[in-house]
Parts: C-alpha cells; sequence; structure tokens
C-alpha cells in the first residue's frame, strides 16, 4: 500500500462493501444497506466481514479530494525508516485491473534506497457512487538475495478469502473508524480512524498546509500507530508512526497530469 501502512506498515500516497458519495454504494450482510450508510458500517472493524460488491454502483474515475487519482500524476516522497533514508514514488498509472467486476485505477509504489528499489507494490482502487474509495489488493514485492519475490501480504479481493475495505471515506468525519484491508492468511488487517479535519503540517511541497483530514492507522497484529495527513484536492502529504519505531515521509514534488 505504499508508505506506512499502506501496504504493509510500510509505505505513502492502504475488505469491500459499497458506499457512500462517489462511485457505488454495497452492503455486507450485517450492515445498512441504503447510500448513507456511515464508513463505519460499510467496513466495520468489529464482527463479522463480509461486504458485497455491486459493481454498477461504482464509477471509473477516482476522484474523492482526499483520494484524487489522475493518471499520469507521480508524487515523489523523502523520508526515513529507521536510521535508513528513503524515498517513495507513486505513479496514478493509465491501466486497470478488473476484481469482483469492477475495473480498478493501478498505482505502483517503489520505496527505495540509496537509489535501488527496495519494495515495488502495485496497488488496485475503485471508487463508488457515494465517493468512497475501496481498496481491492495489493500486489506486493519485496526485494530478497537480490531479486524481487511475492511478499505474504499480497492479496487481491475475492481470493483466498480477502475481502475489501475503505481507504478513503466519501465524508470522513472525526471518530469515524474502518477497515482498510481484510486477507488474515496474509497478516493484512489494516484499519483506520478519522482523528480531525483541521490538521496543519509543513512539507517540501507548497510549504505549510492546513485544513488538513488527520487520521490514524494500525494493524492489530502489529505494534505501532501511523498518522496520515491529507490535504483536499491533492491527497496524502506526510504520514509518521506516531507508536512504534522511528518512520517519517513528506511529499516533495508532484509531476504528470494532476501536478505541475
Amino acid at each position: 500500500m505504499g508508505l506506512g501502512l499502506r501496504g504493509k506498515v510500510t509505505g505513502a500516497v492502504a475488505a469491500v462493501a459499497v458506499a457512500a458519495c462517489g462511485c457505488g454504494s454495497s452492503a455486507n450482510e450485517t450492515t445498512s444497506t441504503t447510500p448513507s450508510a456511515p464508513v463505519s458500517e460499510l467496513a466495520p472493524i468489529h464482527g463479522k466481514y463480509a461486504p458485497r460488491i455491486d459493481p454498477a454502483k461504482f464509477v471509473a474515475r477516482v476522484d474523492n479530494p482526499y483520494w484524487p487519482l489522475e493518471p499520469g500524476t507521480a508524487y515523489h516522497y523523502e523520508g526515513v525508516r529507521g536510521k535508513t533514508p528513503q524515498t517513495d514514488d507513486e505513479v496514478i498509472t493509465r491501466r486497470t485491473r478488473q476484481i469482483l467486476g469492477v475495473n480498478c485505477t493501478v498505482v505502483r509504489d517503489t520505496v527505495s534506497e540509496h537509489g535501488a528499489p527496495v519494495e515495488r507494490t502495485f496497488d488496485w482502487y475503485a471508487q463508488d457512487a457515494q465517493g468512497n474509495v475501496w481498496y481491492m489488493g495489493e500486489r506486493s514485492l519485496e526485494k530478497e538475495h537480490g531479486h524481487f519475490a511475492v511478499a505474504s501480504d499480497s492479496w487481491e479481493s475475492g481470493v483466498d478469502g480477502a475481502q475489501p475495505g475503505i481507504i478513503m471515506p466519501a465524508d470522513p468525519q472525526p471518530g469515524d473508524a474502518y477497515r482498510q484491508e481484510y486477507y488474515p492468511p496474509g497478516e493484512a488487517l489494516d484499519e483506520a480512524s478519522v482523528l480531525r479535519l483541521d490538521g496543519t503540517a509543513t512539507v517540501p511541497y507548497g510549504g505549510e498546509h492546513s485544513g488538513l483530514l488527520v487520521t490514524a492507522e494500525r494493524s492489530p497484529l502489529e505494534p505501532q500507530t501511523e498518522q496520515k495527513y491529507y490535504a483536499p484536492g491533492l491527497g496524502e502529504i506526510s504520514e509518521k508512526v506516531v507508536k512504534g519505531h522511528h518512520e517519517v515521509f513528506r511529499l516533495v514534488s508532484v509531476t504528470g497530469a494532476g501536478g505541475s
């Protein structure tokens, strides 16, 4: 999933029901099927998780203001994990992948150290008609003995018990809590909660930003918590681990279709 918890508690720019405000609405067996169902009901973090996807309730374009995926855009982040400087490059590709009957946008994420890639991830996202952005899966590759190998936390909704989750709500509100992914065999169980909508952060790209969405992300299997900062119309600009090991990433540049 990119920086931080967006893939496996590592990167930056991520179980499915259907959602609220962008592309569709779907419901799981235990939650409301109404379009206005809150994100905490659409992708609950407690109880049985059995979401359903209706491809007819999804749209082609992912344009949630906190998670805009404009094909051709590239985000460059710089930071440190532990004591090791790293870069994270996320590219919104023009490719799509059909999952559960839904055409998903493919995002390529590359984490590098000393100029050489050490992680590569292909993340798959789709937006419902209400505006919720669903995380439909990822193919994660990690370098082992000089070669890239598929990581155990790679998953695809509908395969081997994997279920999609919501990576970005249509209308995030403080107190919202939701599941981002669900793949017990690969220990991919990330969850998120909304902390506030008035956060501030200073990053190389654009300097000081205010009015930010701030979320906390964690996995019940990992002893760490990460905070992420999202700017409306731009997306993720910063993330840092606030409980656990040392990790910080900040947005340095945006190029291509959605940048300068």
